[in-house]
Order: structure tokens, then sequence, then C-alpha cells
């Protein structure tokens, strides 16, 4: 956003002309969210800089429509060579310094009746902690609608300019205190801390005040929200005349004797996402205690110890797969030493060996397994939970592993593993966008905002907190969903991206049926063709 804002001004913009267009939306949404403006009280909350100017112009523009205004600057100076504030002065818009109330008896006894309270204390560029003059301000406002909702009282709608105050811009991180907004107005675009937590559950509803840049520079930014229509011109097409071979074939590969119920969910997601045939290959033990779905076939595997997938696996695992258009490998896999030595041989990252060997898997048992650096026989292959935990224990394996055949989807944990760090940055999409382009794959990484990167820089924003989904198993049926959309033919980074939408769809259809308490990730199942269904035909 700044650049593009400095890119608009060396094309012919000025600064003044960004502000009022700026302040003008900002204006425009404050009185959507009040109503009526006339004898309505407001007050303006004004710091330094550009964002305080945007509070400026809010203030002169809500002035007109009849409200009354009242400014109070904190640590605003230059009044003489500022035109927004020299109009507020001509219009005789109440002003009253920060400076001069210091134990805030001003401002509290003002906001008592006020309608609506308009941020414009920080921008964009806020880094470190709130001053302590400035927390104190912070804290106050928010005490105030704090009581007025418990007490039932109205409490004044607060409006947050660009962002709300304390709420860091890039990474969503809170800067010591921030302020809860009600409706935060981005002017331009929405930055990337409006979806980050925990910055995002200070925001409140999301509005968009566009400025004077150009949309072919707008179009080039490679970050985007995972939006209905984005969503929408991914589906597959369904031919009348497709049989279950236009579909697709999924090979699932999950489940242990702990986790047995995510090998079903994972297979159940593929399904419902509308493969056209799904397989479950897992150890015997475990295929005979996972419930699974009657349209779900099964490839029983060899297993070793406690039910962990044996030795002889990955030589009846190559039979089959090559005939499959998509592999979902880890959901509930278990980290036994067997099943981590089938994952190292069928990605081809087991240790070299000095006899050569045909495909991916060895002729015989006594020949040691080599590297390989790509592994044509395997599908595009979503790689969930423990297929992650144990790639992380594989060395170099980025730089081993064929580039652009994988979907990643690690929660934070995971990715963490991956990455080999103690703790992931505040910046979650630098991380994500990074790891994607670092190791050449698409990487999903899942939370409340759930974020998709793919190597060559492109990343979506799927705004989808839900606490519905915060329930064991809803990675599983996301990571069967993206398998059985990569069997209808979608790229790496279309399935992710299609995938987390309906997965995230259908999740909220469940939190709107049932609750965000007590659902189930098998909740989900019956949902997803119905999502499907409202997106495929939203507009007839």
């Amino acid at each position: 956003m700044r650049r593009l804002e400095q890119a608009a001004v060396e094309a012919g913009a000025t600064w003044e002309g960004l502000m009022e267009h700026a302040g003008l939306g900002v204006a425009r949404e404050a009185l959507r969210s009040l109503g009526a403006p006339v004898g309505r009280r407001v007050v303006v909350l004004v710091g330094p800089g550009n964002n305080g100017g945007d509070g400026l112009v809010v203030a002169r523009h809500l002035h007109d429509a009849g409200a009354v205004v009242a400014l109070y600057l904190w640590r605003r100076q230059g009044a003489e060579d500022d035109a927004n504030w020299q109009q507020c002065r001509q219009r005789g818009i109440i002003e009253h310094e920060a400076a001069h109330d210091p134990d805030l008896h001003w401002l509290t006894a003002t906001l008592e009746g006020t309608a609506l309270v308009v941020d414009a204390l920080l921008g964009m560029g806020a880094s470190r902690h709130l001053d302590p003059s400035l927390a104190a301000i912070v804290a106050r406002v928010n005490a105030v609608r704090r009581r007025a909702r418990v007490t039932a009282d109205s409490h004044p709608l607060v409006v947050a300019v660009d962002l709300p105050t304390g709420v860091q811009a890039e990474s969503g991180a809170v800067l010591g205190t921030a302020l809860y907004a009600d409706l935060t107005v981005a002017t331009g675009l929405p930055k990337p801390g409006l979806f980050a937590y925990p910055g995002r559950m200070y925001r409140g509803h999301l509005a968009l005040a566009e400025l004077e840049i150009p949309t072919h520079d707008l179009e080039a930014l490679m970050s985007d929200l995972l939006t209905a229509a984005y969503a929408r011109s991914l589906l597959p097409e369904r031919p009348l005349d497709a049989h279950k071979g236009s579909f697709g074939k999924v090979m699932v590969v999950a489940g242990s004797l702990r986790y047995p119920g995510a090998a079903f969910l994972a297979c159940a997601g593929a399904a419902r996402a509308g493969a056209g045939l799904v397989t479950l290959a897992g150890a015997r033990t475990v295929l005979g205690m996972a419930a699974r779905l009657p349209e779900v076939t099964v490839l029983p595997l060899a297993e070793g110890d406690w039910g962990a997938l044996g030795p002889a696996a990955l030589e009846e695992f190559g039979k089959e797969v090559t005939g499959y258009k998509a592999l979902v490998l880890g959901p509930g896999l278990g980290q036994a030493d067997s099943t981590r030595a089938f994952v190292e041989r069928a990605f081809g990252l087991d240790t070299p060996k000095t006899k050569p060997r045909v495909g991916f898997f060895s002729s015989s048992a006594e020949e040691q397994p080599s590297t390989s650096s790509a592994v044509p026989s395997l599908p595009l292959t979503v790689l969930d939970a423990d297929g992650l935990n144990l790639l992380a224990t594989i060395d170099d394996w980025s730089e081993r592993l064929p580039k652009e055949c994988f979907v990643f989807t690690p929660h934070p944990g995971e990715l963490r593993r991956l990455l080999k760090v103690e703790s992931l940055p505040e910046d979650r999409l630098a991380v994500v966008r990074e790891a994607a382009e670092r190791w050449g794959q698409v990487v999903v990484l899942k939370g409340a905002t759930t974020l998709i990167a793919a190597p060559d820089g492109r990343l979506l924003v799927h705004d989808g907190a839900n606490p519905a989904l915060a329930t064991a198993g809803t990675g599983d049926v996301l990571a069967g969903v993206i398998g059985g959309l990569l069997a209808q033919g979608l790229a790496l980074y279309d399935a992710a991206a299609l995938g987390v939408y309906l997965h995230g769809a259908a999740g909220a259809r469940v939190r709107d049926d049932m609750g965000e308490m007590g659902t189930l990730a098998g909740d989900l199942l019956p949902e997803l063709p119905r999502t499907i269904k409202d997106l495929r035909y939203a507009h007839g």
C-alpha cells in the first residue's frame, strides 16, 4: 500500500487528494452505520501523520452531514499549515488537546452520550508498543464501550480508519493494547493485520474506502482474499455424459491404531468433494477398525508392529498408486519408524545405495534403497498431519522433493517443525509465502485465518474464523477435499484454494445450523455437496 500510494503521487495524484478520498470513503461508511446523523454526537480521535489527516477529513464530512463533532487531538501539531485542520476550525468544530486532559476527564465526559467514535490516532506505520498516554486513551474508550454493553446502554459505535489503533499492519500483532472497533474502514486495500490474529479480533466489520490508484497497479498485487466469486471460478465441470472415471481416483494413505477415524474423515472428504473413486490404503488391522463409507474401496498394506505400515507395504502401494490422479498421505498415520521409512522411500528420500533400482521401491528385501531426485510414479499429493511430521525429521527433504508436486497442509505447529524453528514470526503471510517459494510447493497454513501460498508468490487469505471448526478431525476432512479436487483435474494451487473455501463454507453452514459448541468434524461431510451446489448455482 505504501508503494502504491507513492506510485500514485508520482503519476500525478496528490497526497491531499488521496487523503480526501480516504476520509470521504470512511465518512460514507460511518454514516451508513450511524444512520440519521443530524444532532448525533461524534468524537474524532486525531493523531499525527496521514491517519490523523484522514480523521480530520472524516470530521468535516460528518459535520456537514449534520452531526455534532468534537476533535480529540493527540500530539498533532502544525495547525497553521494543515488545510484539513483549518477547514474544521472554519466550521467551528470543537477541539480539545489530550495533553490538556491528563486524567482523561474531558474525554470520559464527552464519550457519555456519544453515538460515534472515529479512531484516527495511528496508521499503518505503527510498530512499537503504544506510548503510555496513547494507551490510556485506548483503554478509556474500550472501558466506556464495554461498560455500555454490560449495562445494556447504547454504546458508542467505534469506527477505525484503516486499522484500529494498536494493531500492527503487517502481522496483526497487538502493540501492548489495542482499540476495539465495531467497523474498520480500510483505505485503498485491507492490510494483512486485519486478517491475522490477534488483530482480527479488534477490527469488527470490514469495509473499504477506495483511493485514486490505477486498477492495473492493484491487480499486480500477489495477495488476495479468497471470496465466493474466486472459488466459483475454480469449480470443475460436471458434464452430463460423465462416468466415475471422469472425476478421477484418489488414494488415501491414513489411519493407525490410535487414529482410525482420521482415515474415514479424509476419505469421506475426498468423496464429498466429487472424486469419482476413493481408495483407503492402510495396515490391515487398521482397515478392520476404521469406519468407512461403503463406497470407499480398500488397499490392505503389510503392517509392522502395533498396526504401523510394515517393510513390505511400499511394494504393495507402488503397484497400485500409479493408476490414481491424487494421493492424500498422513492423516492419523502415526510416526512409527517403519512408517517413516515408508515415507522416505515413497518420496525418494531414503539413503543412497550402491546398486541401481527400478522405480521407487526396491526389487529385493536385502537391497538398500537409494535417493531419487524425482518420483514420477506418484500422483499429485496432499501431505497432511503425520505425513508432514515425518517429513520434518528427514534431512534436506526440501532440496530433494520434486518441485510443484505437493500441497502441504500444516497447522502452525507442523509448519514450525518443517521450518525447524522454536516459534513462528508474527508476520504469518511473509512466513508462508517464503516457505512456498523456498520449497517449491503449495502451502496451506491452517488457522482461524487460513493462508494459501504458491511457489510463484501468489497468496490467498481466507478470513473464515469459526469456533465450530476448532475440533479434532476437521483438518483430515480438508486434506481429503483438496485431494478430491486434485483428482478432478484442478491444479495444486486451485485445488487448495477451492478446498479451503468449501471447507470453510461448509463449516459456516454447520455453525448456523448447530451452533459453535458440540459440533464434530463429521458434521461437515453432508454439508460439502450442499455448499458446492449453492456456490455453483448462486447466480442461476
